[in-house]
């Protein structure tokens, strides 16, 4: 599954009808640059969320997929769809938002940002070192 952030850039696009995904507005359902997946962003109480809502391959071994490197044994069990790895995502400027970043590659969380670029793409970073590394 390359779902993971590994610390790196990656673009979710706009899916279908199925989120409003307006430009200045990143709740919507977003399909991942790969088409492995897609995250619905939502809001949280004030902040985005986002959470895995469809894998093109869910199943390993005729099982659904685990978040099996969950650092949380009570986690390590639970399908991958239905994981939230957008967390806490606040304004942080202009079609910019900051928060953290659950990476279920490595079951590690890592600071991050969302940016809105235009109507249909949307950047989601997961940072390292305090923020030094994105």
């Amino acid at each position: 599954m390359r779902l993971a952030v590994h610390l790196a850039a990656i673009t979710l696009v706009a899916f279908g009808a199925t989120g409003s995904a307006l430009a200045a507005d990143a709740v919507g359902t977003w399909l991942t640059q790969t088409g492995t997946s897609r995250i619905k962003i939502a809001d949280c109480g004030g902040a985005l969320c986002g959470t895995i809502v469809w894998l093109k391959d869910p199943n390993e071994d005729g099982k659904p997929k685990t978040d099996k490197n969950n650092p949380d044994a009570a986690r390590k069990t639970k399908p991958l769809i239905g994981t939230q790895i957008v967390l806490g995502m606040k304004p942080n400027g202009p079609n910019k938002w900051a928060g953290q970043v659950y990476n279920a590659e490595d079951g590690k969380t890592y600071s991050g940002n969302l940016t809105l670029n235009g109507d249909n793409s949307l950047q989601l970073q997961g940072c390292a070192l305090g923020g030094l590394l994105c």
